[in-house]
């Protein structure tokens, strides 16, 4: 197995830059969060879910109850729309949707009641990085889908203590034959380092092997933590996590998301 440079090439390993626009980005339409909507004590999905509440879905054990429709933004519906379109002719279109339905409704928690105030996702992003889907909470990434040929290839981040050999983040421990057991073939899978102490970057290649990814429970309970522990952050707090690692970086450049009902969790 290789490392990767975070864009699903196997090469030698870098470091992730917000300049390259790798992790981080800003969504400048949907603005800055809307703190009227969230009390002012607020410490993300636990106003909402205790802790015991959190741990059993990750777990599995449990189904959150969620909200019977979504937020609706008809102004940036609109206004996205053409993104949504461009999109649905690609090749890969149907993969990307399927796919990203199922990231949704397997790691995003009560996602229509979620959805805005603690993650988004983007259609055709304009980040150098050229992806035709992002999954952010706030400002952090979370799950990216790009074109690979006429296929698709995924970028999962992760906490890195979840997949080394004696559960600590120690970047020599990482766990070659678990990443290759949660994949069709060794060859579909890569990782790297990006920025952070605990960050663990995974690139899954093939419709198949995605698959097969998030449907593995070790997975599922990593992807479900990691997105629980970015979501959980008061968003202030978040916002300015990520904003020195904006600074620099054209906001011409920055990720633009449609919301469209095609991707969205249903």
């Amino acid at each position: 197995m290789n490392r990767s440079d975070g864009s699903g090439n196997s090469s030698r390993l870098v470091d992730a830059s917000p300049a390259s626009g790798f992790m981080y980005y800003a969504q400048a339409e949907h603005g800055p969060p809307d703190m009227s909507k969230t009390p002012r004590s607020s410490t993300g999905l636990r106003q909402f879910l205790d802790v015991e509440q959190q741990r059993n879905w990750t777990e599995g054990k449990t189904n959150l109850p969620d909200a019977d429709e979504r937020s609706e933004s008809v102004e940036l519906r609109f206004k996205y729309v053409p993104r949504f379109h461009k999109l649905a002719a690609r090749p890969q279109a149907q993969d990307v949707l399927k796919i990203l339905g199922l990231y949704g409704q397997s790691c995003i928690p009560m996602p229509r009641r979620t959805e805005r105030q603690y993650w988004s996702v983007s259609c055709l992003p304009s980040t150098p990085d050229k992806p035709l889907v992002r999954v952010n909470a706030s400002w952090m990434e979370l799950f990216t889908i790009y074109a690979d040929g006429e296929g698709i290839r995924a970028r999962f981040i992760l906490h890195l203590p979840d997949f080394t050999t004696d559960h600590s983040p120690t970047q020599d421990q990482a766990d070659e034959v678990l990443l290759e057991r949660c994949v069709t073939t060794p060859e579909d899978v890569s990782y790297f380092f990006p920025r952070g102490e605990d960050i663990f970057g995974i690139n899954v290649r093939g419709s198949a092997s995605i698959h097969k990814f998030l449907a593995t429970p070790h997975v599922l309970r990593a992807i479900r933590r990691f997105n629980l522990t970015h979501m959980n952050e008061p968003l202030l707090r978040r916002r300015g996590l990520h904003a020195g690692r904006l600074s620099g970086w054209d906001a011409r450049r920055r990720g633009s998301a449609c919301v469209h009902p095609a991707l969205a969790c249903r």
